[in-house]
């Protein structure tokens, strides 16, 4: 038998288990709080979801809609959507619904700035090219319309930020990678994967056909790379565990990897998210927990940079092994400077980002915040997207106010772990060293030692352990936090939320904080399970709350977002299936929980990555990976048998509406 803590990065790049707590896993938590409910309406299918009535949206006691304390009217009655459902597909294309086109926009290696290097459809680009073009595998990504600073919301011109997760070595350079006779990498290859991981700064506006085009020249142009540096800043800033040859004083960095979903904050900065991050570096010797935790392998990295044969220090850095008589003569800490979210000023592009270490470091998914109050503190929520992982929320020690409020607000706060109750309740989880045992008797020296093992430390306090935690939304009237749980193949119990040993199809949670959006407690319930045509979402009671069809099906829910107006974007990632086709995204409505698939995706894609101009009448969204793991499946974009690439979609209505009007 496989010892279980063995870690192995299987073939989709996930992150290893690393989890091996015996804390209470979500499912274990549902079947036990369903287990008495569930006679009551023939079984554990019509125990879930209800908890608080049909929609935890307009769930006040009177009927009336909590959209504001102040506001008594009721939930308006006129519907979010206003289009047809399309069928699931499997051409290599993009499909929208009847009225709607969608095209194609800034595909990996568009040149944006620098010299602005042409594209090579063969793959010859050269390390250098790639730092000044737009980077591979598009994910996460904002909207800045460009006089927000001024106070405008301009829908016709603004900077488009998008992350770049990880690299198809199969299609970025002219030939599959090779090592030599040595077991070395060319070094132009490494810097090429490199500089295709990362951030994209993209100043873009409509021309006088109205059609979004790049402004080249623009200062704004920027290419934020595995190699760019940034600093630390807040209580892991100086510590000894980040201190490295690079940076003796523990201040300072270099890049930024595996950014998966993003977010964005109320005084206009965008934060990328560090998420898979631990397989691209290696230690061979003995590993401390903040390596063991995070699944930090022992071979070689996930694209062996350490191996390249310039051996340069910008390389060598991913071989933590410990080789020195100190921490600052190697690059044993270089691991626990990633992990982090990192924010980014698009408007100042001479800044350095700035990793924001008191939200925590673990697999982040993304950051989402709440509803922003004047006078009150900031609230934010991030996952930890890794199997058996932990849902997490953090509250600024300062209260914002919108004429001083900037970064310094992520870096002075309160870190929390959520626990979600058999009863339907929660709690959130200090996780502040000297409290609830983070101390020297358990192991914890600091606050700067529990935030770079934050793992560790949620461990200690028994939070519920997650199915992949992915993308959060907050409904902007309501306040309402939504989750995806993407799947978890590994469960080997049922739940009542879903009876299914191998929960291959995924859902979304959502809870209420109990008062104030910085509340410790919470009340939760399922909002939609994922899964084929006939899938039900109930209510205690046994009302059927939603029933999913052939037209709205689909399965491994993941990117998510609630637009101004209320209506849930829900975008998928499978990398394509018989029963549900090519990847997708769908419509929902958060009251009714109506659903309709809205578009789908080139094969083997991901759907990923959303956000609209201020009139809501552009949609961009990120298709990552067409043609991923099967060479010559796709050739999306650009068609007649060239190599797939990423891209991000640019979505219209017709007649010139709002999106999903």
């Amino acid at each position: 038998m496989t010892d279980r803590k063995q870690l192995i990065i299987d073939n989709s790049g996930e992150e290893p288990l690393s989890n091996f707590s015996d804390n209470r896993t979500f499912a274990s938590v549902l079947a036990a709080r369903m287990e008495r409910r569930a006679l009551l309406k023939g079984g554990i299918g019509a125990a879930m979801a209800g908890f608080f009535g049909a929609s935890l949206v307009a769930c006040s006691s009177d009927g009336k809609s909590d959209r504001d304390p102040k506001d008594s009217s009721p939930v308006p009655s006129a519907p979010l959507m206003g289009f047809s459902a399309i069928a699931t597909g499997v051409a290599d294309a993009i499909r929208v619904p009847e009225g709607y086109t969608a095209k194609a926009f800034i595909p990996w290696g568009t040149p944006i700035c620098g010299s602005y290097p042409e594209y090579r459809a063969d793959g010859t680009n050269s390390g250098e090219d790639q730092e000044q073009q737009i980077g591979m595998h598009h994910d996460g990504m904002h909207f800045f319309p460009i006089d927000v600073r001024q106070g405008g919301n301009s829908s016709d011109e603004g900077l488009l930020v998008l992350n770049h997760e990880y690299i198809d070595e199969a299609y970025i350079h002219a030939q599959y990678p090779e090592k030599d006779a040595d077991g070395k990498r060319p070094a132009d290859e490494v810097r090429k994967e490199i500089a295709a991981h990362g951030v994209s700064v993209v100043h873009i506006r409509k021309n006088t056909e109205g059609e979004w085009e790049v402004v080249h020249g623009s200062p704004y142009n920027r290419r934020i790379t595995g190699a760019t540096p940034m600093e630390l800043r807040g209580p892991v800033r100086g510590s000894d565990l980040v201190k490295t040859k690079y940076s003796p004083d523990g201040t300072e960095v270099r890049g930024t990897i595996n950014n998966c979903a993003n977010g964005f904050t109320p005084w206009g900065t965008y934060l990328a998210a560090e998420e898979n991050w631990a397989g691209y570096f290696v230690n061979k010797g003995a590993q401390p927990r903040e390596h063991s935790r995070y699944g930090v392998p022992s071979n070689n990295g996930r694209y062996s940079w350490e191996l390249a044969d310039s051996e340069a220090d910008e390389y060598i850095r991913f071989d933590a092994t410990a080789k020195g008589a100190s921490a600052t003569e190697d690059y044993r800490n270089e691991p626990n400077a990633f992990g982090w979210m990192v924010e980014i000023d698009p408007f100042a592009p001479e800044s350095k980002p700035q990793k924001r270490t008191a939200l925590g470091r673990f697999g982040h998914e993304g950051v989402v915040f709440g509803k922003v109050e004047e006078g009150k503190p900031i609230v934010c929520y991030s996952g930890d997207d890794a199997r058996f992982e932990y849902i997490y929320k953090y509250v600024s020690k300062e209260p914002y106010y919108k004429s001083t409020a900037g970064g310094h607000l992520l870096n002075d706060g309160t870190l929390y772990v959520a626990r979600f109750n058999e009863d339907g309740t929660g709690e959130w989880l200090e996780l502040t060293y000297g409290k609830n045992g983070l101390d020297e008797s358990n192991g914890f020296y600091s606050q700067a030692d529990v935030l770079v093992n934050t793992r560790t430390a949620a461990d200690l306090l028994g939070p519920t352990k997650m199915d992949r935690p992915e993308w959060g939304a907050v409904h902007p009237e309501t306040g309402e936090v939504y989750f995806t749980l993407t799947n978890n193949t590994r469960r080997t119990e049922a739940d009542a939320a879903n009876p299914r040993v191998n929960n291959a199809y995924g859902h979304i949670i959502r809870w209420r904080e109990d008062g104030e959006q910085a509340a410790t407690t919470f009340k939760w319930d399922i909002y939609l399970l994922a899964g084929p045509a006939g899938t039900e979402t109930k209510s205690l009671e046994g009302e059927t709350l939603a029933t999913l069809t052939d037209d709205n099906k689909f399965n491994s829910p993941d990117g998510l977002w609630i637009d101004p107006r209320g209506l849930m974007w829900i975008q998928t990632d499978t990398g394509g299936t018989e029963e549900f086709g090519n990847d997708q995204m769908l419509a929902a409505d958060p009251v009714t929980r109506e659903v309709r698939r809205f578009l789908t995706g080139p094969v083997r894609c991901e759907v990923t990555g959303i956000t609209a101009t201020p009139d809501l009448k552009t949609m961009f969204i990120n298709i990552q990976h067409p043609g991923e793991g099967r060479p010559g499946s796709s050739d999306w974009p650009d068609g007649g048998g060239a190599r797939p690439r990423s891209a991000t979609v640019i979505i219209t209505k017709d007649d010139g509406g709002v999106i999903g009007t």
